[in-house]
């Protein structure tokens, strides 16, 4: 999801405007993480269209939180992740294995 790239094709993915387009765009399955590369006070109403998309997880990379959204999700039944980055957690798990 990137407004600014909406309707383009980037890395063979295709850009959407919003998570609702996204979402529908892979229903019947679900979005399993909205990954957010957004300030903290931006995080609000991603975290309200997650809740609405049906999202399993709400993911703030590093240095972002916001504890209303993450209420806000939990509260939902997401599971929230706030200030980690998915490369470097994905990165430990590989090398735990």
């Amino acid at each position: 999801v990137n407004p600014s790239m909406a309707g383009l094709d980037m890395l063979v993915q295709h850009a959407y405007a919003n998570l609702t387009g996204a979402a529908a765009a892979v229903a019947p399955a679900r979005i399993d993480i909205v990954d957010c590369f957004r300030k903290s006070e931006d995080i609000v109403p991603i975290a309200e269209e997650a809740i609405a998309v049906k999202a399993g997880c709400l993911w703030l990379q590093l240095d972002i939180v916001n504890e209303q959204a993450a209420q806000l999700a939990r509260a939902a039944g997401l599971d929230v992740v706030m200030d980690h980055c998915t490369k470097i957690e994905h990165r430990k798990l590989a090398v735990a294995a």
